[in-house]
């Protein structure tokens, strides 16, 4: 498997139950919270707004929801008060990890987390240890089967975007945070079908991680991060060959 954006794939393949979706709208809820809270209730003057309203959207949350979130944020009505936090550190075979955190006990975040990396061979480091290996992008995933690359590619770049890679039966588009709306405009104007969109952290290189065993580490330690409350995304730079992931799928 190639790409730059390993772990966002893997993800979209698992099976999305109704208790996942609803952990996943509530982590949305938050972000579309704290971005009121820091900027102001309107998408229009706030680009932060805009862009967590977007991705709220894009993952189904009810207009509802997200009406109420902004209130949240805004004040009006009531709700949590949430740190933003960025955990960095490593899993196995060194791979770089980046975990955004929203919490409203730093106290009790920090162990949780620190501990899901140690199950997995992992450690917690410090800040700036492994950020700078990272660029915040818009990504879109589109079923490969869906429309031909020259087509998606043409329509992508037309619309802003910056790459388009193919990876085990998707297409991987990605721009400059900032153009995220823009690509997302184009590319649903053009009838192309997105899978998933997010604006997430990938990494400027990968690293390739051929033995089985860290592999396994490696996706297990995503899998816990990403089911932790706290955590609203987790990025890492692994790339995991395709005849490694086909023997772990087989297991």
């Amino acid at each position: 498997m190639s790409g730059h954006s390993h772990w966002a794939t893997i993800k979209h393949k698992k099976a999305a139950t109704d208790a996942k979706r609803g952990k996943r709208w509530s982590k949305l809820a938050k972000a579309i919270i704290v971005a009121a809270k820091h900027g102001g209730g309107d998408p229009d003057q706030n680009l932060r707004l805009r862009y967590a309203i977007d991705d709220a959207k894009a993952n189904g949350v009810p207009k509802d929801n997200i009406q109420r979130a902004i209130k949240t944020g805004t004040g009006e009505l009531a709700g949590e008060n949430l740190d933003e936090i960025l955990y960095e550190g490593y899993g196995a075979a060194g791979v770089a990890v980046l975990c955004d955190i929203l919490t409203n006990n730093r106290n009790r975040t920090a162990p949780e987390v620190r501990k899901l990396f140690e199950l997995s061979n992992g450690n917690l480091g410090s800040t700036g240890c492994v950020a700078w290996m990272f660029e915040t992008k818009g990504l879109f995933l589109v079923p490969a089967d869906s429309i031909e690359e020259d087509a998606l590619l043409e329509v992508a770049l037309e619309a802003g975007a910056e790459d388009v890679l193919s990876t085990e039966g998707k297409y991987e588009v990605t721009c400059d945070a900032v153009k995220y709306r823009d690509v997302s405009e184009g590319l649903a104007k053009a009838g192309v079908k997105i899978e998933a969109s997010q604006i997430t952290r990938i990494a400027k290189n990968m690293v390739d991680v051929t033995d089985i065993d860290d592999a396994r580490r490696i996706i297990k330690l995503m899998e816990r991060l990403d089911d932790h409350d706290d955590v609203q995304s987790v990025s890492s730079n692994f790339n995991i060959p395709e005849e490694v992931m086909a023997r772990i799928e087989e297991d």
